[in-house]
């Protein structure tokens, strides 16, 4: 798949995600080399996808997609007024070590064949060399796809719900919602954030399929709201039982993220399920301002009855750079 464009590919393209990935957080040793790294990491990733690199070793890239983003220590160096220059705050149910919490550099691999990812991501980091670092990375694996509304689709999480139903899935919310429109160095980027979060399966499994349907505020098997309609519906809030009780529990997921509840903007979800270093979610979202997920998340932390059943144990947010092809590299806008 072409990495070139307005925007980076492996954020909306392609649709469906790909059922493979690998997030890799570093460092960068130099932040002054910060624009000729990212400059060189373009032109690789424009010979990797296109199946041109000798390093692939024989293999088609097919549906291969690097998205790459930095980190707000390197945006605040160009200009702390940018969008993404602000570190993520601290938020409850977090066991993240030092070396698992922020990071310079994201580079963001996924793919259908899995044998391609960690040959990609050998070719990436050798061609970084020492001028990076490696904090932390994770696999994960999406679930098969569930249709959604007008060929959307979504994918179920370990806990058996589907994941990602709602979002900018238009182009118009995405405009409105997604991509960064300025000022010039950032437009057509975007903010990513990235939690991996370990999942208490085997307490969450202790549940009935009532009291599971109701923490998430949607039925296990369709994915429809509690307040009823369809799968892309979204939940009546108001609604309520004969005896007055609401349809959509007040703690239910569904409910404590709620965009217009929240008084935020849509994020885009694009989580991938992880077995190690233990059951969970790489929870990434896409948004054009930071505060849609962290109001989100500040209005789960307070009474989310999902939060309960999740530690987050890694977290960074990234500035997606805006796209890029031969005549303007990687990060130029940026770092010129």
């Amino acid at each position: 798949m072409s990495p070139t464009g307005r925007y980076q590919a492996g954020i909306t393209l392609p649709r469906p995600a790909q059922p493979n990935l690998l997030a890799v957080v570093a460092d960068v040793d130099d932040v002054v080399a910060a624009g000729p790294l990212l400059a060189e990491l373009g032109q690789t990733i424009r010979t990797l996808t296109s199946g041109t690199d000798t390093r692939l070793l024989g293999l088609l890239p097919g549906d291969l997609t690097v998205t790459i983003g930095v980190g707000p220590r390197l945006v605040r160096m160009v200009d702390p007024s940018l969008p993404g220059a602000a570190d993520l705050p601290r938020f409850s149910r977090e066991q993240i070590a030092p070396q698992a919490r922020g990071g310079d550099l994201l580079i963001q691999i996924c793919a259908s064949d899995a044998l391609v990812i960690p040959i990609v991501a050998a070719a990436l980091l050798n061609q970084a060399g020492d001028r990076i670092h490696e904090r932390w990375r994770q696999s994960g694996v999406r679930g098969s796809n569930v249709p959604v509304d007008q060929g959307l689709t979504a994918p179920r999480n370990l806990f058996g719900f589907i994941d990602g139903i709602v979002g900018p899935h238009t182009t118009a919310e995405q405009q409105r919602h997604l991509w960064l429109a300025g000022p010039a160095p950032v437009a057509g980027g975007t903010l990513a954030v990235l939690r991996r979060m370990e999942l208490d399966l085997p307490r969450f499994a202790t549940l009935s399929v009532a009291d599971q349907e109701a923490v998430f505020g949607r039925h296990r098997a369709t994915g429809v709201p509690l307040s009823g309609g369809t799968i892309a519906s979204g939940p009546d809030l108001g609604a309520k039982t004969p005896d007055g009780r609401y349809l959509v529990p007040a703690d239910a997921h569904v409910r404590r993220a709620n965009a217009n509840a929240v008084g935020v903007g849509l994020m885009l979800r694009r989580s991938y399920s992880t077995d190690e270093p233990a059951p969970g979610l790489l929870f990434m979202s896409f948004q054009n301002d930071i505060r849609t997920f962290t109001n989100t998340l500040t209005n789960m932390d307070n009474s989310d009855a999902l939060v309960k059943f999740t530690t987050t144990t890694a977290s960074g947010t990234f500035l997606i750079l805006p796209g890029f092809d031969q005549q303007h590299p990687l990060g130029a806008q940026l770092f010129h």
